[in-house]
Parts: structure tokens; C-alpha cells; sequence
């Protein structure tokens, strides 16, 4: 028998103009538990409306979206939002709180006492690779890398079994993506979230998604593992997506030959 899928999401539509045209339009998606799902697509292809329609942050015009079996048009806001880890590009960091202080918000919202809030920072920092000395900065003290490793760590601070990630490394330079990517893929394999991220950067999705969901123009045109997508070339907007990846793989290929080459001949 089928495992029912952990986020399921069913003929969701958007228009912002009155129904003119549509940012998301007839979208099915289901996303079992622990997967790790990236959105891909150019910009304007409603990958960020999509996402943000889980946590209902932008309510869809149409269709519904269940998570764990419950439609979440029947939880109720603040429990939803705080049942789900929600990490984005800026950051947003409480420019007066102290990163400590930022990362326990949602466990101190929700009750928790103050030694186990203290315990659980502690074990944050340490999950994200922060040193322990960072809960007393702010979070100007930190660079953008440390910065989003501690959103992370306040995502997942409540321990949510869903994390959504709205291009949450954009900002960063390519050493720095690949190595908060990297912590981000262990936690996510740790700790058994369930993750959805939206990004422009397709390598990375590569890199670190179970699967790749493609959108263009509100509309899903394809849905599979990287491996499936980057080897198939039926659909011309799903495989120039996939080009631009594939070429540069064939480039470093060809230099790392090329090295070996000249080693041999020394």
C-alpha cells in the first residue's frame, strides 16, 4: 500500500490581477516525509507563491494544501507557522536580540523554559557549526555565512519536522553556499526533516535535493531525481535548465583530464 505523502499539494491556482493571469495554476505536488525538494525555474515562475502557499503566507485561490494528513486551511495560523522551520535569503535576524537570543524565539514562544532553551541553543550552535562564544554577539558581529547558519539553527530550533528554504543562500559567495549547503543536507539526513526549497542555483539543487520540481510560468513541467532530469531531453525548457550544469561538469571533466595529461608527460 502507498505511504500517503507527507506535504500534499493539490490543484492550487494564484492570480494577483483578478484572474487575468495566473503566478500558479493547477499545481499537484506531493512530497513524501524526509524528502528533500528543490523548485527550480526562471524567475516569475511561481516557485516562491508555491512555497510560500504551505505556511499560507500567500493564500491560494483555489486547491488545497494538506501537510501530515491535515488541511492546513484548517490549522490554525500561528500553529501552523510554528510547526514549520522557514529559512529565506535575508536572513531576518532581530537586529537587538543576541544570536542566542534570535535562535530560542520560537521554543520561548511556545513555552519552553529557560534552562531548556539554554540547552537547546547550545546544541544548535553546535549542529550548525557555530562556536559557543556566538550566542552573546548580535548578529552584525557575524559574516553572511555565520549569519545564515544561525537561521538555520532558529528554523529548526522548535524541532519542526518541515523546514521551507526560500533561496536561502543566494546571498553568499560559492565557497561559502557550498559549505552551509552541505551542513544544512546532514542536518536535514540527521535530524529526518522534511524540506522544500526554492532556488535559481541549479547546480546546488543537484548537489543537495532528493528530487528536482521544475515550474514554468505557474505551471509544473517536471517532477524527478537530478540523475532522471539531467539525462532527459523530451521537454526543451526542462533540459536548457539542465544544460547549463551538465556543461559546466563537461568543462571541469575535460580541465581534470587535461591536468592528468600533463602529469603523465612531466
Amino acid at each position: 500500500m502507498a505511504t500517503a505523502p507527507f506535504v500534499d499539494i493539490r490543484d492550487v491556482r494564484k492570480s494577483f490581477d483578478g484572474g487575468q493571469s495566473f503566478v500558479v495554476h493547477d499545481v499537484n505536488l506531493d512530497i513524501a516525509e524526509r524528502a528533500f525538494v528543490a523548485l527550480i525555474g526562471a524567475s516569475g515562475a511561481g516557485k516562491t507563491t508555491l512555497l510560500k502557499f504551505i505556511n499560507r503566507l500567500i493564500e491560494p485561490d483555489a486547491g488545497s494544501i494538506s501537510i501530515a494528513g491535515q488541511d492546513t486551511a484548517h490549522i490554525e495560523l500561528t500553529e501552523l507557522r510554528r510547526g514549520i522551520g522557514y529559512v529565506f535569503q535575508n536572513i531576518g535576524l532581530f537586529p537587538h536580540m543576541s544570536v542566542g537570543e534570535n535562535i530560542g524565539i520560537t521554543p520561548q514562544l511556545l513555552g519552553w523554559p529557560a534552562p531548556k532553551i539554554a540547552a537547546r541553543v547550545a546544541e544548535l550552535l553546535d549542529l550548525v557549526e557555530l562556536p559557543q562564544s556566538y550566542a552573546s554577539r548580535r548578529p552584525d558581529q557575524l559574516s553572511g555565512g555565520q549569519r545564515q547558519r544561525a537561521g538555520v539553527a532558529r528554523a529548526i530550533a522548535a524541532r519542526p519536522k518541515l523546514v521551507l528554504m526560500d533561496e536561502p543562500f543566494g546571498a553568499l559567495d560559492p565557497i561559502t553556499r557550498d559549505a552551509v549547503g552541505a551542513t544544512y543536507r546532514r542536518l536535514h539526513d540527521e535530524l529526518g526533516f522534511t524540506t522544500v526549497m526554492v532556488t535559481h542555483d541549479i547546480q546546488q539543487a543537484i548537489l543537495i535535493a532528493d528530487e528536482i520540481a521544475v515550474m514554468k510560468a505557474g505551471r509544473l513541467l517536471a517532477r524527478d531525481t537530478p540523475r532522471a532530469l539531467l539525462s532527459d531531453t523530451r521537454d526543451p525548457d526542462v533540459a536548457a535548465l539542465m544544460a547549463m550544469p551538465k556543461r559546466q561538469a563537461e568543462q571541469i571533466r575535460a580541465i581534470v583530464g587535461d591536468s592528468n595529461t600533463d602529469q603523465t608527460h612531466e
